[in-house]
């Protein structure tokens, strides 16, 4: 009886080993500015002056101010682009970061569920700072087999492209 029972279990075994959904993404993307971390802080140190220094936000309505649990919405591209909402979940002045959350999304734009993400700056000594966005998620598509505009190679790119370009223009604005 007991052989039987374990013959089916490791029969079975390797298809639950192989019914899998999607895996944690990360994305960490790092840029040196020649500009103090303070002059940097200033610029992203408000949660909701993302569409200040983002070229991709266009509008940011916020409530909450930087408090823990303060909430945002973005509007991306265009004025009636589509809209993001996130949620402040931790907020440091003192260390210059940051982290906070998607509560919904638009998968057109950010393919992305159970997103989370730290945005800082760090003083290097030598009047230059570094800046730091770094997120976890997992793609949209919460099944196997997704389409090609919800996978992981999709959410990642989003994701990265996001970053940099967020980064890029940080640095752009900083130098000035």
């Amino acid at each position: 009886m007991y052989r039987r029972l374990l013959l089916v279990l490791l029969c079975a075994l390797p298809l639950v080993a192989t019914a899998h959904g999607p895996s944690r993404q990360k994305v960490t993307k790092d840029i040196k500015i020649n500009a103090p971390a303070a002059k940097v802080w200033s610029i992203i140190a408000d949660f909701c002056s993302i569409s200040t220094w983002h070229p991709g936000v266009v509008k940011c309505e916020g409530t909450g101010g930087n408090e823990v649990g303060a909430k945002r919405v973005l509007v991306v591209g265009k004025d009636d682009g589509p809209r993001i909402e996130e949620e402040l979940q931790l907020y440091d002045a003192a260390k210059m970061t940051y982290k906070y959350r998607i509560t919904k999304t638009d998968v057109s734009v950010l393919p992305v569920a159970t997103y989370s993400a730290f945005l800082g700056v760090v003083d290097n000594g030598d009047g230059t700072s570094t800046a730091s966005w770094k997120g976890g998620f997992y793609r949209s598509w919460g099944k196997n087999d997704p389409p090609p505009e919800q996978s992981d190679e999709a959410a990642l790119k989003a994701v990265t492209g996001t970053y940099e370009a967020g980064l890029a223009n940080i640095k752009k604005l900083a130098e000035q």
